[in-house]
């Protein structure tokens, strides 16, 4: 069942993974913890720019981030992943069981009429 979530929400979600770095992002944070500085390092673009994209990912709550001193380290929140994953199979679901319905009608359109019986 998907939790819900407001329309709102799901827009942030997918507005956050829409973008090919912030999946990057992502998807780096899956494997292993990491500060903002090593990710800035593994992008051609600023430091602020890549402070930019996590804090999309950070509102979207795609991930958590945490100061360790001076150091702020991201990681990328399954659970949040498990929700958008969730709420696309529900979709899928939806599109399924009509598509389901379509092709039932198709075929019932596609079957020979039955002829009516004669009469000696």
């Amino acid at each position: 069942m998907v939790e819900q979530q407001s329309d709102a929400d799901i827009d942030r979600v997918f507005h956050a993974l829409a973008d090919a770095t912030r999946r990057d992002i992502v998807r780096r944070t899956l494997v292993t913890e990491q500060s903002v500085t090593q990710l800035a390092a593994a992008y051609a673009m600023s430091f602020a720019a890549v402070s930019k994209h996590i804090a999309v990912l950070a509102e979207a709550r795609l991930i958590t981030k945490r100061a360790e001193g001076r150091v702020r380290l991201v990681r990328a929140d399954p659970a949040a992943l498990a929700r958008a994953q969730e709420l696309l199979r529900s979709y899928e679901d939806l599109w399924r069981g009509r598509i389901d319905r379509l092709d039932a009608l198709l075929a019932q359109s596609d079957a020979p009429a039955s002829t009516p019986p004669t009469e000696p």
